[in-house]
């Protein structure tokens, strides 16, 4: 466990070196609520734009809840694993009602338990907004301070509650929240997991893994995954995409695009090879085939900038339009807007 010596020189360091986020300049919980889920798989630099998006257009948890789910998933458009968005429409649905309903009667709740009984909080996010929005002393834990914790201990490979035990007995009680955000900073920008800076860490006194801060903690092998998909792209007669939206499950489920499919070659009439698009997720490699229907009838289309699309549907879009409105500006300009 860290040392009150520890606790008061790693706060100290927090205090002038943290970096200036926006999220930390309120006071507003459910500000720090949207901060904490979108960072939880979205880098700090892009989360900042998707944050100040959100904050504007659902300034209150009662605004989100009274806007449809489809409004909801196109701020998040760009940011990523859509199903967080969803989850946090259900979350402010639930805060919402009244408590003989099993909800909150519109105010976000304060405590650990609370929080964790919300759609789509889990145990670190519970303990992040608990104790940075409500003061609550309990201590969170995520990958940059399990990695200051294998380093200070010198484990390569501890245990979720090995990790949870040194966080809870290292807690510094009095300003829990700062506390809880300076062993994430430490570890986001000196305890890194490849370019570690020991010579500056508040902690390097007592750490037992500056010798080799590489080995701590191994590192976890990824399983990358490849998908080939194909995708047959419809414009209407208003020049506009022909766009479907998905279910509520699976993959880009409840986001808009055209229509994609697992198997070869499609074997229909009239269709134009637009070649193939790369797309990078976390845990899949996609690539998709995409082709052009050259025999649309639908009249209308829909106006891409009044669904919320993913990054790769945009991709396929994109080609199918430059392909098919080639030399044709305006008309490439409409089936982009």
């Amino acid at each position: 466990m860290l040392s009150n010596n520890d606790q008061q020189a790693l706060l100290a360091w927090y205090d002038e070196h943290q970096r200036d986020l926006p999220w930390r300049q309120t006071n507003d919980p459910w500000a720090i609520l949207l901060s904490e889920i979108l960072l939880q798989q979205t880098q700090v630099s892009r989360g900042l734009i998707y944050w100040q998006r959100m904050v504007e257009t659902f300034p209150t948890v009662g605004s989100m809840a009274a806007a449809p789910v489809d409004a909801v998933l196109k701020a998040w458009e760009g940011a990523g694993y859509y199903s967080r968005a969803r989850r946090l429409h259900a979350l402010s649905q639930r805060v919402m009602m009244p408590k003989a309903e099993g909800g909150f009667d519109g105010q976000l709740p304060s405590t650990y338990d609370e929080l964790l009984s919300l759609p789509g909080i889990g145990p670190y996010t519970a303990a992040a907004v608990a104790s940075i929005a409500f003061r609550h002393p309990v201590a969170c834990v995520d990958g940059n301070i399990r990695r200051v914790m294998a380093r200070q201990t010198a484990q390569a490979d501890p245990t979720p509650k090995q990790v949870q035990e040194w966080a809870d007995g290292s807690l510094e009680t009095e300003r829990p929240g700062d506390w809880n955000q300076s062993l994430m900073e430490l570890g986001a920008t000196v305890c890194t997991p490849k370019r570690w800076a020991c010579g500056t860490c508040p902690l390097r006194a007592s750490c037992a893994g500056t010798g080799d801060p590489g080995a701590y903690p191994t590192p976890k092998k990824q399983r990358v995954t490849a998908l080939h998909l194909v995708a047959v792209v419809e414009f209407a007669l208003d020049g506009h995409p022909v766009l479907h939206q998905r279910p509520m499950s699976g993959m880009f489920a409840g986001l808009w695009g055209p229509m994609y499919r697992e198997d070869a070659m499609p074997k229909d009439e009239g269709l134009v090879d637009c070649g193939t698009v790369n797309h990078q997720l976390s845990h899949k490699k996609i690539k998709v085939q995409v082709y052009v229907s050259g025999s649309s009838q639908a009249p209308k289309g829909i106006r891409r900038s009044d669904v919320a699309l993913s990054t790769l549907d945009e991709k396929v879009l994109n080609l199918a339009a430059e392909h098919v409105f080639e030399g044709d500006d305006s008309a490439a300009t409409k089936a982009k807007g």
